[in-house]
């Protein structure tokens, strides 16, 4: 499939002058999801105010709240946005993003719209856009429930192109001046700043990524980098809505596109994080087995409140580190029904969270290099899931932009 078929230039929504953007914005639902207090904090501060916040269900309140009422809630608020004109549309454009984080002075992005037709998070595929990491398919139903009676989509997902002579995102840059600047604030939780431009020359953009895919075999243009699980309720909503459309109707319906930023592999704002493991309610072999499994030259760290810190070798192969940790999990998991999983990024919480628990390990995970993501996902290869994050926690990509999918 053609990318001039796999981009389209959205209509995007934005808050209506006089909205406090800082209070607007807010992280990724899956983000902080041990650490409540983020959340409350962010809740305490936002109050009332429109934000984000309230139209999206962060995972760390999933086992403390009403599910039901907290989506239908959500959904009344998204409707409220939009008849009062908190969000306005812009027009049919691209967002070319600038975001600065406490480790990174720049980073670059462009949101655009996605064909869902032309991606697959199914191992083994050959679309255009493809997952990086292995989907949890219980994850999709919760998020699912929100988008199929949602009327807007507000997306954290950020796509990669594989571009190391920097010829699209960073070129767009270079002409900034040259843009309307739509936004320009400060995140709040100590997320850095943003800034938007709107781009309307999207024809040119795009004709720009389709000359990436010269003299590549394998056709890929973007792998998901973060928000698999979104894109992939994305497209799981799309599947369901087009088996009753008609073939016309199918052609520009608004739940077809989804709605990212996609990110450079090799801007220099970006790094892979290891995203590490907290294991809750284990036995005493469960440390001992997995010290069988691992062997290698990359020191990682195991600690349990009974144990202290052991430090423990991981194999140099960093995709077979993740896969020999998150199959020795799973099998764990499943022969103990007690115990559960949690998915940390940043190390340095790594020690307080299972401190917190009598029988937790906490496991860290080594980081990948980016060099090789593109060549892997392209040989049909998917990895583990949780196996890396583009940055630390605070750098996730903050919700803003909107986009209409009914």
């Amino acid at each position: 499939m053609s990318p001039l078929h796999t981009l389209r230039a959205p209509h995007i929504l934005l808050p209506k002058s006089g909205v406090d953007m800082t209070r607007f914005a807010v992280i990724a639902c899956d983000q902080f999801t041990s650490q409540i207090e983020y959340w409350n904090d962010l809740k305490t501060f936002i109050g009332i105010a429109p934000s984000t916040f309230h139209m999206i269900f962060p995972e760390a309140y999933l086992p403390v709240v009403d599910t039901t009422n907290y989506i239908k809630t959500i959904n009344v608020t998204i409707d409220s946005y939009l008849k009062t004109n908190v969000l306005e549309d812009i027009g049919e454009c691209f967002i070319l993003v600038e975001r600065s984080t406490p480790y990174a002075k720049r980073r670059l992005g462009l949101v655009v719209a996605i064909d869902l037709e032309d991606y697959s998070f199914q191992k083994g595929t050959k679309t255009p856009i493809r997952a990086t990491e292995a989907t949890i398919l219980d994850r999709i139903p919760p998020r699912l429930k929100i988008r199929e009676h949602a009327p807007v989509e507000v997306p954290h997902t950020l796509v990669l192109v594989d571009d190391p002579k920097k010829s699209v995102i960073e070129k767009l840059y270079d002409r900034r001046k040259e843009f309307p600047c739509v936004y320009d604030f400060e995140l709040n939780q100590k997320g850095g700043h943003l800034r938007g431009y709107k781009i309307t020359d999207t024809k040119s953009v795009i004709s720009a990524f389709y000359h990436l895919l010269d003299g590549k075999e394998e056709g890929l243009l973007f792998a998901v980098g973060d928000g698999n699980h979104s894109l992939a309720t994305a497209k799981t909503h799309w599947e369901n809505i087009k088996a009753h459309l008609t073939p016309e109707a199918k052609k520009n319906h608004p739940a077809r596109f989804a709605l990212v930023e996609v990110i450079n592999l090799y801007d220099e704002g970006i790094d892979f994080e290891a995203i590490h493991r907290v294991v809750f309610n284990v036995k005493d072999d469960f440390i001992p087995g997995l010290q069988a499994l691992l062997k290698g030259e990359h020191a990682g760290l195991i600690y349990s409140k009974k144990t202290g810190k052991i430090k423990q070798g991981m194999p140099k192969n960093g995709p077979m580190a993740y896969k020999i940790v998150q199959d020795y999990i799973d099998a764990y998991l499943k022969k103990n029904p007690a115990s559960t999983v949690d998915y940390i990024h940043g190390a340095e919480h790594l020690v307080e969270i299972a401190d917190k628990h009598e029988n937790a390990v906490a496991i860290e995970m080594p980081a990948l290099t980016k060099g090789d993501l593109f060549d892997y996902i392209a040989h049909d290869e998917v990895l583990p899931r949780k196996s890396f994050s583009m940055g630390h926690a605070v750098e996730k990509r903050y919700y803003l932009e909107c986009k209409k999918i009914i």
